[in-house]
């Protein structure tokens, strides 16, 4: 592999250098995808074996010091150097007549905004596949683990919209310069059908966030600052819920019926 460029601490980058990883990533949709995005390209890293896929391609980056290197290796109008924050998806998708296209998302996700990034990619429909490189503590959050997992917002919205698995754990000196951490690369598949659609997201997001808040509080104390007392209780008993359990105790199925009950 050629010589890193200067990892620019403030965009959070390390940038990948174990060629098992490399070719574990690219590798994980390839077959059954329409588009691939990449999301974070950086030096072009992942992004000579995904250009060789031979599927359309494209690209969003915030730092521009790579345009001409991904510029080597697809076409200039398959590059944006913007945010990935900041991008209208559907603006985007529609322009590159994408809408109708299984869609695989590619991301060595910056630490620093990877929850919220994602947050972001659920709500995309049209993704239909993502492989995704998080700070291990993170990603572990976003699939069942054979170990007990404890329920929180982020494997609750995540078991909703997609079936996942762990790909690989990736250590500090697969890295340059390596991270403080490991990371793990989580790969995702979305659900035809979830039991709450993505039109109900923003109002789903906004309960887990409540439900999960104060991981030591009760559920219904919890619960009582945005609902009813007596709403609380009758969802609670619906869902043969006890009031006294903390959220992080709920299963899956829990968490989604007391959000139907209590919206």
């Amino acid at each position: 592999m050629n010589k890193l460029p200067f990892a620019n601490k403030e965009l959070g980058q390390h940038f990948l250098r174990d060629q098992k990883v490399i070719d574990s990533i690219t590798s994980d949709w390839s077959s059954e995808c329409d588009a691939i995005i990449e999301i974070g390209p950086g030096p072009a890293i992942l992004s000579r074996n995904l250009a060789n896929i031979g599927k359309p391609y494209y690209v969003i980056e915030k730092d521009s010091r790579f345009k001409e290197l991904l510029i080597e290796i697809m076409p200039e109008d398959n590059i944006l150097i913007t945010d990935a924050l900041k991008v209208d998806w559907q603006q985007y998708l529609a322009q590159r007549k994408l809408k109708d296209k299984k869609i695989w998302l590619v991301s060595n996700l910056p630490y620093n905004v990877g929850t919220v990034l994602f947050t972001q990619f659920l709500q995309i429909s049209n993704i239909q596949y993502m492989t995704l490189m998080f700070q291990k503590e993170v990603g572990d959050k976003t699939y069942m683990r054979e170990e007990k997992n404890s329920m929180n917002g982020l494997l609750f919205l995540s078991l909703n919209y997609f079936n996942s698995k762990r790909l690989l754990k990736v250590s500090p000196g697969c890295f340059a310069p390596p991270p403080k951490v490991d990371s793990v690369v989580v790969s995702y598949d979305r659900k035809v059908d979830p039991e709450i659609s993505t039109k109900d997201f923003s109002k789903l997001n906004h309960f887990t966030r409540l439900l999960f808040s104060m991981k030591r509080k009760q559920i219904q104390s919890v619960l009582k600052s945005a609902y009813p007392i007596e709403k609380i209780t009758i969802a609670l008993d619906i869902c043969n819920i006890e009031s006294n359990l903390r959220a992080e105790t709920l299963n899956f199925k829990q968490v989604r019926e007391l959000f139907k009950a209590l919206n």
